[in-house]
């Protein structure tokens, strides 16, 4: 068995002494009632934890599993608990000895939030307001820090995994979770009241979009063509406002590409779970502390050029990189894809060609989205409605330029028609009657789109 604990000539005689100040006061100060506050259970959960640093031998854990760390760590805990003569039930000492466990192991207090299947974000707004998004909806948790020294600890062990830092010289941060969830961190000067920490979780499991088809997010006609577009090597911007579910319909859509191909993908912060066995993925990254040494998605795409790519998936477009992403795709990249916020599909038009002025490239606008025109294809656009849930609202094909302007053509469209007494949005999808021009391309790469498909009258469950 591994020795997880120090020996007794390796404990300092400042952590015996801090030790035995602190059982002298809890000993004191201590009741039997305790543990029934909160405030209290956390004090004592992160006391224990930093007792627990002084004494056991942290190199032994990278050796053991999950199982035994807890049989061993349990045993010094309870021992400790023992010292401090807290009147605790068998109920309660596990509970404490989970939580020392996550903070030892895991993200302390979140640790429980992170298997909570449920939630899908984690906003906590100082050390002591904790918020989670359950199924759309944003509720409190009555999970909270011990100070803001705890929360930034936590904030800097996220970080600190991916090989980035968060302090007073760079007080922001992304990040991902080893699962891929992904993490914003903001702390003082610029977070005012207290450090800020943002979660989103991804499914261990990506959601395909039978998934998407089964909550009713894509109706199945609609996702047979989604499916077609992807086999037919079609180029798709996907666009939504924040938290609509863009990055899980490009996983899901991305889930249909032919396994014989190559596909780059770039991100800020890796977040993509392509399930393809030749996948070659690229991140960016931030400049070091001397400013220096930064990677951006634009250096990136440049860079996949040279991989021999089939298909470039870029996370999301936000800066001179669209530029490239369409030059890409206008030159023998066919079936690219990647996202954009915006709030309609037009709107997503005028937020690449905005992009496009972003790269330093003086480019007459007519030529700008004459280059749009030509490298998109369709256009998805996804939203996260007023009750929380997220659908497909429209899917768009890019038909050309009629003077200075792209033409578009709306094929599906979500149609809301109310709201229940309950709150939930009402509403139906609906074919608007137009024929794709893409079809033919689809038609020349196998796949068969019956034409009842897109019927002006076909109605679809929402």
């Amino acid at each position: 068995m591994w020795q997880i604990r120090k020996p007794k000539d390796q404990v300092s005689p400042e952590e015996v002494a801090e030790r035995t100040e602190e059982e002298r006061r809890m000993v004191t100060t201590g009741d039997a009632g305790a543990f029934s506050h909160n405030e209290l259970h956390t004090d004592l959960k992160v006391e224990l934890h930093q007792r627990l640093l002084g004494l056991i031998n942290l190199s032994a854990l990278d050796n053991m599993s999950r199982e035994q760390i807890e049989d061993e760590v349990g045993d010094i805990v309870l021992e400790e608990l023992d010292k401090q003569r807290h009147a605790l039930n068998q109920a309660e000492r596990r509970k404490l000895v989970d939580d020392v466990l996550d903070e030892l192991l895991g993200l302390g207090p979140i640790e429980p939030l992170l298997k909570d299947t449920t939630i899908t974000d984690i906003l906590v707004n100082g050390h002591n307001s904790v918020f989670v998004e359950r199924y759309g909806v944003l509720e409190t948790s009555p999970v909270r820090f011990k100070d803001e020294k705890h929360l930034v600890r936590i904030i800097q062990k996220i970080v600190s995994a991916v090989g980035r830092r968060v302090d007073e010289s760079a007080p922001m941060v992304d990040a991902r979770l080893a699962d891929g969830s992904r993490v914003n961190a903001v702390v003082p000067p610029l977070a005012l009241d207290g450090a800020l920490l943002s979660i989103r979780k991804f499914a261990k499991v990506p959601i395909s979009l039978a998934r998407l088809i089964e909550i009713g997010s894509v109706p199945a006609p609609v996702a047979e063509v989604l499916k077609a577009v992807v086999a037919a090597r079609l180029n798709v911007l996907i666009s939504g406002g924040t938290g609509s579910g863009k990055t899980t319909m490009l996983n899901a859509m991305s889930a249909f590409i032919d396994n014989r191909e190559r596909i780059v993908t770039i991100e800020d912060s890796a977040e993509l779970q392509l399930q393809q066995e030749h996948v070659a993925r690229l991140e960016t990254r931030p400049a070091n502390i001397e400013g220096k040494g930064e990677i951006l998605q634009r250096d990136l795409v440049k860079n996949s050029l040279r991989m021999r790519p089939d298909r470039i998936i870029v996370g999301e477009v936000r800066a001179g990189e669209a530029f490239d992403m369409l030059q890409a795709m206008n030159t023998g990249h066919d079936g690219s894809m990647t996202t954009v916020h915006a709030n309609t599909p037009r709107d997503a038009l005028s937020r690449v060609e905005q992009m496009i002025g972003m790269s330093g490239v003086d480019i007459p606008a007519r030529s700008a989205r004459a280059q749009i025109a030509s490298a998109i294809h369709v256009v998805v656009q996804v939203a996260r409605l007023s009750d929380g849930r997220r659908k497909l609202i429209s899917l768009s094909e890019l038909s050309g330029m009629e003077g200075e302007v792209i033409t578009m053509q709306e094929i599906f469209r979500f149609r809301q028609t109310g709201i229940s007494a309950d709150g939930i949005v009402q509403g139906r999808f609906e074919a608007t009657g137009i024929r794709p021009r893409f079809l033919d391309q689809v038609t020349s790469h196998g796949v068969t789109l019956s034409p009842d498909l897109f019927r002006p009258d076909r109605n679809f469950e929402a």
